[in-house]
């Protein structure tokens, strides 16, 4: 049986192999099967900016799921948001891949993201399973249409970025349909105004920092 120094230990290694981007084995990258056709230096530097963005919403991603896993007391739940968290572990590998290719580098702010997205993911998890399953809904569906928005900003020859990203889409909206069928109640309009403002805040600055 694992101890609280055990758990404590296993929470900081997840986190410093999050925010360092070492993964487990992970899937190849969907776009590795596709040409990296050449880009502009203004056209490369705009698609590793966006997948700057991108890789911090993975960051994000894996500390909310690790927060409410960590803080939930539902063993059935606790295993779904690692199982998920898995998964959203092999987006983090890809976007990082893909930042490596555009010659970008990682959002300087990354342990900052990574700490505000566990508190919030063990904040939701406090208030409940319901609440907990309705805030990875709501998170899901704002990714959704942060993706739909930058597969359209990409340069038009970038396919290799937008074949990442397609994919990535498709997993987001499978594991909000998820947390909905698991009992997801949807969040009061100021809750979800708020992870907005949150979200724009945190994708403007992970554009330049």
């Amino acid at each position: 049986m694992a101890t609280p120094l055990d758990t404590l230990i296993s929470g900081f290694d997840r986190a410093l192999r999050a925010v360092a981007s070492v993964t487990s084995a992970a899937p190849a990258s969907p776009g590795a099967a596709v040409p990296d056709a050449p880009l502009e230096p203004l056209e490369r530097k705009h698609a590793a900016a966006l997948m700057r963005v991108n890789h911090v919403g993975e960051i994000c991603a894996q500390a909310l799921y690790h927060g409410q896993a960590a803080v939930t007391g539902d063993a059935q739940l606790r295993e779904h948001l690692e199982r998920a968290g898995a998964e959203e572990g092999a987006h983090l590998a890809w976007t990082a891949e893909r930042l490596r290719e555009l010659g970008g580098r990682p959002s300087l702010l990354n342990p900052v993201w990574y700490a505000g997205s566990f508190a919030l993911g063990a904040l939701a998890a406090r208030l409940g399973d319901p609440v907990s399953l309705g805030f990875v809904s709501e998170t899901e569906l704002q990714v959704e249409r942060h993706l739909e928005e930058h597969i359209g900003k990409l340069p038009a020859a970038d396919a290799r970025s937008r074949a990442v990203l397609d994919v990535m889409r498709e997993d987001e909206i499978r594991h909000g349909r998820e947390a909905r069928a698991a009992g997801g109640i949807d969040l009061p309009l100021p809750a979800r105004a708020a992870m907005r403002a949150m979200a724009k805040v945190m994708t403007t600055t992970a554009y330049y920092v």
